[in-house]
């Protein structure tokens, strides 16, 4: 799709917002804010520029046209949680420069890597772990594990073309619905579960904490985790079912990166530290930005990480820029009283209904509309609170509604090649054609909605959640 194209699909939203009549009781400032979030979502999905620069035109328009005073426009670049997804990109940083996410890779793969099955298994080990407090996913599964899957994938002779199923698209394909999972099972697990952690505290006073999420998700992550990557191996197996050089390989590795060095040892307690701090919040009260902070702090003082490395971090930046400008728009549409006044509208199509069958129906609607959505943070910001508003009203019990739209917010990037970040990275290796990458994808949503509906509701019952 041409630029000039994109543009105009983008002002085209804004000027159809602002052609239909100002609902009742809205003022005209919160409806043009909605016409500039409606145009940054849609310049988010169509990316005329890259996402930043989108939401950085929307956040100067927003100024610019006095819809809301420069001090508050600005303000989401105050918001702690900005800077806890800023600093979580340095630490991720610091576990790729020492190289301690390789060396993790591959200890998993010596372990259990003999086939081609148990590869996947440490792979998608190795992003899991990580997540517990690296919420870049791209860094994480993108710059640890994606170099090391294509590595192992050519050592078997596995390239883009007629040798791609000999193991490469297997594992291009189970890596990434994995790394899908684990960006749900931790508050950590990419970048726009703050924000809704935020969405849940502001909207039904859900505190959706480190522990709480990861407790919740717990059970129906290791099943997602140990079943995924079966179901993929019987749907779209690969011709090279064992992998006895893999082990070897990981074995001369290892060998050659020797001993842990001074910078792993310190990367690994910082790594302890900051989950550490982030799991016992309850009883030390110390923000989840300010462990950030610390953690960087720690790496900074100790020689691990150079202040170039924090000034020269584009990708986290960019991500600054675009993530403080969203948490901004959204939460001001939140005071505006549009998404109340969507909520009213959309409750009359569930009512009378029990609430478990208006949480069903709802559900899927909010998943499977993230094949409109080219990002989790875009879907999460359109889409989670007047949602969560709607299941709430229709009286689903506010912690499972909370905990369900979190969780299928990320589940449900496992549909498209566009779904999340790693998506473009791991599908532009060429080793899977879209058709398959949409039609395993399906496959694999039925799968997750399944386990973490039923053994999720289940789990969450014995924890006295419903």
């Amino acid at each position: 799709m041409r630029t000039v194209t994109r543009w105009s699909i983008v002002l085209a939203s804004a000027v159809l917002v602002l052609a239909l009549p100002t609902p009742d009781g809205i003022s005209a400032e919160s409806w043009h804010l909605f016409a500039i979030f409606t145009a940054t979502i849609v310049g988010s999905i169509v990316r005329p520029v890259p996402a930043g620069a989108v939401v950085f035109l929307g956040v100067t328009a927003i100024a610019l046209t006095k819809t809301l005073p420069a001090r508050e426009a600005l303000a989401g670049y105050a918001d702690p949680l900005v800077w806890l997804v800023l600093c979580a990109f340095f630490m991720a940083r610091g576990v790729l420069k020492t190289g301690l996410g390789r060396r993790i890779a591959f200890l998993f793969i010596r372990a259990i890597g003999k086939s081609s099955l148990g590869l996947a298994y440490a792979l998608t080990s190795t992003d899991a772990l990580l997540a517990g407090f690296l919420p870049s996913n791209s860094a994480r599964c993108g710059g640890i594990v994606f170099p090391i899957a294509r590595s192992l994938a050519e050592a078997y002779d596995s390239r883009p073309g007629d040798t791609a199923r000999r193991l490469g698209a297997y594992l291009m394909v189970v890596i990434y619905q994995c790394d899908v999972i684990a960006c749900a099972t931790f508050l950590t697990g990419q970048a726009s579960n703050v924000i809704i952690a935020k969405f849940a505290q502001e909207s039904a006073g859900i505190d959706l904490s480190y522990t709480k999420w990861l407790l919740g998700a717990s059970v129906p992550a290791m099943i997602s985790l140990a079943f995924v990557p079966w179901m993929l191996f019987r749907l779209f197996p690969p011709e090279v079912q064992r992998t006895p050089h893999a082990s070897q390989m990981a074995s001369d590795e290892l060998a050659r990166m020797g001993p842990m060095k001074r910078d792993e040892r310190m990367m690994l307690l910082v790594f302890a530290l900051v989950s550490g701090l982030w799991m016992t919040t309850a009883f030390h009260h110390i923000d989840y930005a300010v462990v950030a902070l610390l953690g960087v702090a720690t790496l900074v003082l100790s020689g691990v990480l150079d202040w170039s490395d924090v000034t020269g971090d584009r990708a986290a930046w960019d991500v600054f820029l675009w993530y403080g400008g969203l948490v901004r728009m959204a939460e001001a549409i939140g005071r505006s009283g549009l998404t109340e006044r969507f909520a009213q509208a959309s409750a009359g199509v569930t009512t009378g209904w029990a609430w478990g069958a208006a949480l069903a129906v709802l559900l899927l609607i909010y998943f499977y509309a993230h094949y409109g959505f080219a990002s989790i943070t875009a879907h999460v910001t359109a889409m989670f609170i007047p949602f969560l508003v709607v299941l709430i009203g229709a009286g689903a019990p506010p912690l499972i509604a909370v905990a369900m739209l979190a969780y299928f917010s990320n589940l449900s990037a496992s549909l498209t090649h566009y779904g999340t970040t790693t998506a473009p990275i791991y599908f532009g290796a060429d080793y899977v054609t879209q058709r398959d990458w949409w039609r395993l994808g399906f496959y694999v949503s039925m799968a997750t909605i399944t386990i973490w509906s039923v053994s999720g509701l289940a789990w969450w019952k014995v924890l006295g959640w419903w």
